[in-house]
């Protein structure tokens, strides 16, 4: 008996050492959060409370956007090319500051942004807002200039004209109304109407004529005009006989192509009627037919497109040689300074 408690008492031993370790380590785990936040206490004895304010009073600083700051950072992207960036940080500038006197100019830049991006469509509705917001002040007139460059580069010709005879219209002096009839003369220009385009030239007052270079522009109507040009109906009848057409139109390769082509195909015709080939000789012609029709068609249409490059190549001409930025008041033709104006819109 004595040999079995003890034998009891043995094995019932570990069992009591695991339950005093687990409650120890329990007891423990109780007291470490006090401790450790005693530990937090000395090494940092900043009030917690006071960590939570300085975190808020760093959120609490404000970014401060210096108008002209935001300004001049629109026009940096500006001058840069980057007008899509341009036109974000102008729209910024509008939106934090409605009442800056700068805002019709960051609208204004905004309009050019998107003519110089060549998003016409876009740059034909923001200057239209502006005239609209803004009536007859510098900006707005101007916006009726840039319209109606707008709707040149759409080919969009009666567009363009219609805003430059608007702005004629309500243009409070002669410098703005001088400057639309000159646009408007090169929107005629492009137009290839030589005559009207004279006209608005001359409507330019005397005293802002070589200003504009009139004398150079007018001299050079007189020397090239009328242009060399082909009549299209004479190169139909002239394709009659094939090759004519594009001869007459300059176009000896062409001339030749279609003179041994359609001879060929008649010949081939001609051998195989002749020897009885009617089947033979009927497909030859039917093709021939379609030749023979293309060539008069082509011929047609290289008379329309040789005027059409003497026309383009007599406008390269004068914007190079004749033509003025009016903003910057450049000559094109040399890019030396010819005149020192900025209109005040």
């Amino acid at each position: 008996m004595i040999s079995g408690g003890i034998m009891n008492s043995k094995s019932c031993s570990p069992l009591a050492g695991w339950v005093v370790l687990i409650v120890s380590l329990f007891l423990f785990l109780l007291s470490s959060p006090a401790k450790s936040e005693n530990i937090q206490t000395e090494i940092n004895p900043i009030n917690p409370r006071n960590t939570t304010n300085q975190v808020h009073s760093y959120a609490a600083q404000e970014i401060v956007i210096d108008p002209e700051q935001q300004f001049q950072f629109a026009e940096h992207y500006f001058q840069n090319g980057e007008y899509f960036r341009a036109i974000g940080e102008y729209k910024r500038f509008i939106y934090f500051f409605p009442l800056s006197d700068k805002v019709e100019l960051a609208r204004y830049k905004t309009g050019l942004c998107f003519l110089n991006g060549e998003k016409y469509a876009e740059a034909i509705k923001a200057f239209d807002e502006l005239i609209e917001d803004y009536k007859n002040t510098g900006y707005a007139l101007k916006s009726y200039l840039k319209i109606s460059r707008a709707y040149v580069l759409l080919k969009r010709y009666d567009a363009a004209l219609t805003g430059i005879k608007n702005l004629i219209t309500i243009a409070p002096n002669k410098e703005i109304k001088d400057e639309a009839y000159y646009q408007g003369g090169w929107v005629y220009l492009e137009m290839g109407l030589w005559e009207k385009a004279q006209k608005y030239f001359e409507e330019i007052s005397v005293q802002n004529r070589k200003k504009y270079n009139l004398k150079g522009i007018v001299m050079e109507l007189e020397r090239k005009l009328p242009l060399k040009g082909k009549n299209p109906t004479t190169a139909g009848l002239l394709a009659i006989i094939p090759g004519a057409g594009h001869l007459y139109c300059e176009r000896k390769r062409d001339a030749l192509i279609s003179f041994l082509l359609n001879s060929a195909m008649i010949y081939a015709a001609y051998e195989a009627f002749d020897h009885d080939l009617n089947v033979i000789g009927g497909i030859i012609a039917f093709f021939e037919l379609g030749f023979y029709s293309g060539n008069i068609y082509s011929a047609v249409n290289s008379a329309h497109k040789y005027n059409r490059d003497e026309k383009s190549k007599f406008l390269d001409y004068l914007k190079n040689n004749t033509k003025i930025d009016i903003s910057s008041g450049i000559l094109n033709k040399n890019r030396s300074l010819l005149l020192m104006c900025q209109f005040s819109f």
